[in-house]
């Protein structure tokens, strides 16, 4: 198995992204987009997960991130991806959704390939990963992140996207506590 996009380096930063199954765009509701804000506030406490910069979108999340030097961030992102799996489905049906009966089915057949037993399947098998290398790497990137919904024509301006760290890099409030890097001062 190919390693050019797995964060195998411990205590090194990466450019993170973890995509559901199909491109389903689960995260358009609130409720959802708060399974991944606590879960990462987790993370950040309990992991030691440091994050730099951030956006989720409506089927994907983009992260600068670092893992503790204790563990890889493989490791994390693993666990992150199946407590917000659970927590994603217990969601779909505890809050109203229109689209409940699609999308449970939706998930379930994507489990159908798999060798182990698994009911639902929320997120892509693994993740894209790119090891941070420069600072012009690093800018590239968090631009790249704070963009997203730009493009998406959700605002106009990335520090108007709540779930962002653009609002914390424009001193803005946020739902998540980051590390604002130095590099764009």
């Amino acid at each position: 198995m190919s390693t050019k996009y797995k964060a195998t380096a411990i205590g090194e930063a990466y450019f993170v992204t973890v995509t559901t199954v199909g491109w389903v765009d689960i995260f358009t509701r609130l409720q959802q987009k708060y399974v991944l804000i606590n879960a990462l506030k987790h993370c950040q406490k309990e992991r030691g997960l440091e994050i730099y910069a951030y956006c989720i979108m409506s089927s994907h999340m983009h992260m600068l991130c670092k893992a503790s030097e204790k563990e890889p961030l493989s490791s994390v992102i693993r666990d992150f991806k199946k407590f917000t799996s659970k927590k994603i489905l217990k969601t779909i049906l505890e809050y109203p959704e229109s689209r409940r009966v699609w999308m449970l089915e939706y998930f379930k057949e994507a489990c159908a390939h798999l060798k182990r037993k698994q009911q639902y399947k929320v997120w892509q098998d693994g993740y894209h990963a790119e090891h941070v290398h420069s600072n012009n790497f690093i800018k590239q990137k968090v631009n790249y992140i704070h963009q997203n919904p730009v493009k998406e024509k959700i605002v106009s301006n990335p520090e108007d996207y709540m779930f962002s760290s653009a609002r914390s890099y424009a001193d803005l409030d946020s739902e998540l506590e980051i590390i604002v890097l130095d590099l764009f001062y």
